[in-house]
């Protein structure tokens, strides 16, 4: 583990399709210790959800593989890596367009990558024909101010009067 990351959980699993709520639920449950709001805990959920259900539907197809997660957790960010080595994506951005999708016989919707851009703060994807893909998420987790009444000093506190 490098030194800059606060925390890190590693998962391997096989590319089963029953997986994936079990992959949810782990990085959620990782992520927890950040205190996030619902909705930003959501918005990992589903992030999670859409990246593993592409390494099994797109990258493994109809074969069995092993799906890895790595998530890190530095100052208030989620960093979370899923990968897989089945068969790489031929054409990144053309897979990142709303609607697109290799799948339309299997009534895929192609909003997956739509989907994670837009649930999480930052989302690259790197990908070799023949040797895999791996998705690299990045969620900050807003911290919640001080009530006012501790953001002002009691100037009594300090000494003076």
């Amino acid at each position: 583990m490098s030194g800059i990351y606060e925390n890190e959980m590693k998962l391997e699993f096989l590319s089963k399709s029953n997986n994936e709520a079990f992959a949810r639920l782990a990085v959620a449950a990782f992520a927890a210790q950040l205190d996030p709001t619902i909705e930003e805990l959501a918005d990992i959920k589903t992030a999670i959800s859409e990246a593993v259900t592409n390494c099994i539907i797109h990258g493994y197809e109809n074969t069995k593989g092993i799906v890895k997660i790595v998530s890190k957790i530095f100052a208030n960010t989620l960093e979370v890596e899923i990968s897989d080595t089945g068969k790489g994506i031929e054409n990144i951005e053309l897979a990142r367009k709303p609607l697109y999708t290799s799948k339309s016989n299997i009534e895929r919707s192609g909003m997956g990558f739509t989907i994670m851009e837009s649930f999480m703060d930052e989302v690259h994807i790197e990908s070799v024909v023949g040797l895999g893909t791996k998705i690299t998420m990045k969620k900050m987790i807003k911290r919640a101010d001080p009530p006012e009444e501790e953001k002002m000093l009691d100037i009594a506190e300090l000494g003076g009067r």
